[in-house]
């Protein structure tokens, strides 16, 4: 999930030169956001710890494995302190590879330790799902493709400022240099009405607004092109810089939905049904995704590799770092099945993915995955694992 949006840096009017009449008004009121707190446990505290299928985990974890191995040991190991360095993480990788196949469940009881991750003192979050999106396009523009997917502009540029500053660690900005300053991106409504420099950059051309609209959402898909004998994968290159807002929220405010209603679904069916009024509700959110082709396995979520499905999770990438085996216990979407108890990898973050106990759970591609995605609003908790110190 990779593609979601960006954070801004709001300055104090203390560190400005001059702040007029402003400085004078009293400060708003702002609610405290819940910290993250970790607190120690045992496996068997774990609910149903061991019953996992681990095999299946073993493709999603390696694949981070791969990329850990790159890295250099003394780096500390993403935003999470309390994952050690790279160094840890790579005696890990190494047991990991040559563990018993028939038995991960010693292996992770002889190298970890399980820390319950908490709100403050609440360990039950909200866990959405999302998928990778299926869409009609062709390489050019020809009826009825005309609905642009853009690559990635030269002149965007995103930065990473936890390279500047240690407190800012997974906060990212994006915009455009005009005479030496960063100014701010176009807005998604004037990428769209082609009111922007790089109209012309298109990637591909898909059918659909609203399948354009929710694979921006998405951040992945797979376009079946116009002959329907090839496809291809496209995959998150770059965002606009301009917060996510998710118009469900939208469709609540104007009662065209109850939020017990909103779901993938039922958003897409109301956007469906009101062409005249779709293109106005998805402008409300910003943000724009900027789309690459991929080659190989997919699709790529936020650390770089490919995301395995239903072993990854999107997390909010300025508390928790990539690579982390976690155990999850998870409300299942669909009424009268058991909770989804079982190993997954923080791989993936979004821009509604915020705060210590939040979670996007990765379904996969096709129908099911889209229909599970689309209706998970489910409670969970769930815990890192993280490597013993001997």
């Amino acid at each position: 999930m990779t593609h979601r949006s960006l954070l801004t840096i709001i300055f104090s009017c203390a560190l400005l030169s001059a702040c007029g009449e402003q400085a004078k008004q009293p400060k708003p009121k702002t609610e405290k956001k819940p910290q993250l707190v970790l607190k120690e446990a045992s496996f068997a505290q774990l609910p149903d710890w061991g019953n996992d299928n681990f095999i299946e985990f073993v493709a999603a974890f390696t694949r981070s494995c791969t990329r850990i191995a790159k890295n250099n040991p003394k780096k500390q190991f993403g935003v999470l302190k309390q994952a050690g360095k790279y160094a840890d993480w790579q005696k890990i990788c190494k047991k990991f590879e040559k563990a018993d196949k028939n038995n991960f469940k010693t292996f992770f009881e002889s190298n970890f330790t399980p820390f319950q991750v908490n709100a403050d003192e609440n360990p039950v979050g909200l866990f959405t799902g999302y998928y990778e999106a299926s869409l009609k396009g062709s390489r050019e523009k020809v009826p009825p493709y005309t609905i642009p997917l853009h690559a990635r502009p030269d002149d965007l540029v995103m930065v990473h400022l936890g390279q500047f500053r240690e407190d800012l660690k997974g906060v990212r900005i994006a915009g455009r240099v005009k005479n030496g300053t960063l100014k701010p991106y176009e807005t998604r409504e004037k990428i769209v009405e082609g009111n922007w420099p790089h109209e012309d950059q298109v990637l591909v051309w898909v059918d659909n607004p609203v399948d354009a609209f929710f694979v921006q959402i998405q951040g992945s898909g797979i376009v079946t092109l116009e002959n329907e004998s090839a496809t291809m994968r496209i995959g998150y290159a770059g965002q606009n810089g301009h917060p996510y807002y998710a118009i469900g929220r939208e469709l609540i405010k104007i009662g065209a939905l109850t939020k017990e209603e909103v779901s993938l679904q039922t958003i897409r069916k109301w956007l469906e049904e009101n062409p005249d009024q779709a293109d106005k509700i998805m402008n409300t959110n910003k943000s724009y995704v900027f789309f690459r082709e991929l080659k190989g396995d997919g699709p790529l979520g936020a650390e770089g590799i490919a995301l395995t499905p239903k072993r990854s999770l999107a997390v909010d990438r300025t508390l928790m770092s990539y690579g982390l085996p976690l155990w999850v216990d998870i409300e299942h979407p669909k009424q009268g099945e058991q909770p989804i108890r079982q190993m997954m990898v923080a791989q993936d973050t979004g821009g509604a993915i915020r705060g210590p106990v939040r979670g996007d759970f990765f379904w996969g591609y096709g129908d099911y995955a889209e229909s599970m995605a689309g209706i998970m609003k489910s409670q969970g908790r769930y815990w890192v694992l993280l490597p013993n110190s001997n």
